[in-house]
């Protein structure tokens, strides 16, 4: 398989119909649009593509695009938003499947402030001690420069009583503002290892592009690409779901792949990575750029 290398999104505007594009690393870095980011979905709209924002945030869909207005990212700017938090939400509210049926009430929020809003929604008894939960509804860290080492105690304690966990994003981590910090997933996979079970909503898992999908409202496959930075995610995620998939080298991979935001990739360190992973592109690009 070759590795298509472009040098902005125009390389791919015309062989596709519609696109999932990630938010985070690719538009935004979590504070700010990237540079060029917002011009490349005016181009996207000019051109006639349908651009759908699939998003691993652990909030509902709604916050996301309240959070990327205030980023002056407008609305009119892609179709629609869909956020693992929201999936997260309406497994948890539905409760259609056994381990959701089975949640219980009581929930120990593992998260930070600015997420309290999603379990609100759901009308949740939220609760502080690993006795009296039911669940575990992980956001990711309580603060950004905690390690998976913090939370030992609490998931030790949670997985000897085999406490269900909702992971409402499954990101292993993310740069916010230039810093690397840990995300829900990694929390979530240590909890898998101590032997508990874990119920994963947003990408790279089948129901998250189930509704990307059916938000972009085409049929065939061939005519929609996801774009992402993240192999594990993105790009796992996108394959498995049977689109094309684009990766943004200069996003979570950028010091692995040797980069700095908007330098070109070598092709063969992504190839390398994407082998590593078990999720290879058709293509790389180096930043959200037209």
């Amino acid at each position: 398989m070759t590795l298509h290398v472009f040098s902005g999104i125009r390389d791919i505007a015309a062989r596709y119909d519609g696109i999932v594009l990630d938010l985070w690393g690719v538009v935004h870095d979590g504070r700010d649009p990237y540079p060029g980011a917002v011009d490349c979905l005016k181009a996207l709209r000019a051109a006639g593509r349908r651009v759908i924002l699939l998003s691993n945030a652990p909030r509902r869909s709604e916050t996301v695009v309240e959070q990327m207005e205030a980023m002056h990212i407008a609305r009119d700017l892609y179709d629609d938003a869909l956020s693992s938090g929201e999936l997260a939400y309406r497994a948890v509210t539905g409760r259609a499947d056994a381990f959701h049926a089975g949640l219980g009430r009581r929930v120990i929020h593992i998260g930070p402030e600015r997420d309290r809003g999603l379990l609100e929604d759901m009308h949740l008894d939220r609760v502080t001690e690993v006795a009296d939960a039911d669940f575990i509804f992980n956001t990711g860290p309580w603060e950004d420069d905690e390690t998976v080492a913090d939370y030992e105690p609490l998931l030790f304690a949670a997985a000897k009583r085999r406490l269900p966990m909702v992971c409402a994003n499954p990101d292993l981590e993310v740069i916010r503002a230039g810093k690397r910090i840990i995300c829900a997933g990694a929390l979530a996979r240590r909890y898998e290892e101590l032997g508990a079970p874990v119920a994963y909503h947003g990408k790279p898992f089948p129901e998250a592009y189930k509704g990307a999908m059916a938000a972009m409202g085409i049929a065939d496959r061939s005519r929609v690409v996801a774009i992402g930075d993240s192999l594990l995610t993105d790009i796992k995620g996108g394959v498995g779901a049977g689109l094309d998939t684009v990766l943004v080298t200069s996003g979570i991979h950028g010091a692995e792949l040797g980069v700095r935001y908007g330098e070109h990739a070598d092709p063969a360190r992504v190839e390398a990575a994407g082998r590593r992973e078990g999720a290879m592109p058709i293509g790389i690009v180096p930043a959200l750029i037209w």
